[in-house]
């Protein structure tokens, strides 16, 4: 099919813009609504044809693979009401007889959780069960009484926090909470010894985290609720376990586990059936392997046949726990473009995505811009926001990444989202958020040649 005949230019100029606008974070047609088919439990039915819409951004994945930066990439583009294009390239591991990476394969998204989770919240925030600016003592009151450090990177020393942790800073990561990722010194230290370490990598370094790590979200959040905060709440943005502790507050309002309430009121309602808190042994070979690049070698870092991801973990991570395909992110992303509703089921209200996706930081704190700028971004529930339109820069695109080199952005007003999945560390070493948008520019400068 022409790519016209799909993508509109302004579209696809859309698409593209909101691509390269949306790097701050440091990190099927639209289906009728009948059941969606389960995917098969292999990927290599699922190779992408080279006859794609987006053949621009078809040649970038394969670039991709024959240099071997990564061995296998997965896409997939929305504008509008058009169906999506899926987008992959290579397989999902170097081993040979590797399964193809497709729509349906499986990828460890880690930080792309927030998003999910923070949707989450906005439910129970619609019904009234949370209040966005309650104090976060009303769901654990241990959490009254915070103390923030006087030194961050090297003492432990504090004084008493004078403002409460509220819900709406837990979703922005102004909460004053750190994280294992960014702590310093002794508070990194006294993290590690407590188990805040609300993530798996592998299963080497999963033995020596569980060992730590409190075995509850209700007890991983109480323990937080002991440590010092290392900024006053609502004063500072700092990426943080927030969105893990706002998980347990879903639970406490919720009544239910945080797994089971996403898995009832997102998951399931979305057909979103190929993403998982613990990846089942009959999916497995879905799964891709996620490799460590180290002096230019790819090491698989947690291969998929004995992966971490395969195992039950302590309690759900609400700020990187995920497994997901593009297939079913893009279901996700699909229904926050279109205000909460996606195939005739309503997840949120139009108003309460408007809410989400807007700016909720606390007044005078700014979301610290890659460029810079602090008037560019601003952070919404789980993911930043833009706020301005600029030469490659669409106001109202709302998106997170994942530590594995995942990236994604939906914009509800402009109508139109993406998604791509690779898993390959360190984070942010893969440029997609440079080099996706301009390969979507170029199939937009394509389509607009291929026009009648």
């Amino acid at each position: 099919m022409k790519a016209h005949m799909i993508w509109s230019a302004a579209g696809a100029i859309a698409l593209a813009a909101a691509a390269a606008g949306s790097g701050w974070a440091g990190q099927a047609q639209r289906a009728t609504p009948a059941a969606a088919p389960r995917p098969a439990a292999t990927a290599a039915s699922v190779s992408i044809p080279r006859s794609t819409p987006l053949p621009a951004t078809q040649a970038l994945f394969d670039g991709y693979v024959a240099a071997k930066r990564v061995p296998g990439i997965a896409g997939a583009f929305g504008v509008g009401d058009a169906p999506t294009v899926f987008v992959a390239a290579g397989r999902l591991s170097y081993a040979a007889g590797a399964p193809a990476a497709g729509p349906d394969s499986l990828w460890r998204i880690y930080s792309m959780t927030k998003p999910v989770t923070a949707m989450a919240a906005m439910i129970l925030i619609e019904e009234g069960r949370i209040g966005l600016d309650d104090p976060l003592s009303k769901y654990f009151p241990a959490f009254a009484t915070m103390r923030v450090l006087t030194s961050p990177d090297t003492s432990l020393e504090s004084r008493p926090a004078t403002k409460p942790i509220t819900i709406r800073e837990l979703l922005t990561h102004t909460a004053g909470l750190a994280y294992s990722i960014n702590a310093k010194g002794p508070l990194l230290k006294e993290y590690e010894r407590q188990g805040i370490l609300p993530l798996q990598v592998n299963a080497a370094t999963e033995r020596q985290a569980r060992a730590a790590r409190p075995a509850t979200l209700a007890a991983f959040a109480e323990r937080v609720a002991t440590l010092p905060l290392i900024a006053e709440p609502g004063t500072k943005w700092s990426y943080s376990i927030g969105l893990d502790v706002m998980g347990a507050v879903i639970e406490k309002a919720s009544g239910m586990p945080l797994d089971r309430f996403v898995q009832t009121r997102i998951l399931n309602p979305l057909r979103m059936t190929s993403t998982y808190w613990q990846v089942p042994a009959a999916e497995a070979s879905r799964l891709a392997t996620n490799y460590a690049v180290l002096n230019g070698e790819s090491l698989p870092f947690d291969p998929a046949a004995t992966s971490v991801f395969l195992q039950r973990p302590s309690f759900a991570y609400g700020g990187a726990g995920l497994v997901a395909s593009v297939r079913d992110y893009d279901r996700f992303l699909h229904m926050i473009q279109e205000g909460g509703t996606l195939d005739g089921v309503r997840i949120l209200k139009p108003e309460t995505v408007r809410l989400a996706t807007s700016n909720l930081l606390p007044p005078g704190v700014v979301f610290p811009a890659s460029n810079g700028a602090t008037d560019e971004a601003g952070y919404g529930a789980g993911g930043y926001v833009t706020l301005v339109d600029r030469p490659g820069v669409l106001a109202g695109t709302y998106g997170w990444d994942g530590a594995a080199n995942t990236v994604s952005w939906v914009n509800p007003t402009r109508k139109f989202r993406g998604v791509v999945m690779v898993n390959i560390f360190p984070p942010g070493s893969m440029p997609l958020r440079r080099e996706v948008p301009a390969a979507l520019l170029r199939d937009m400068a394509g389509a607009m040649r291929a026009r009648p």
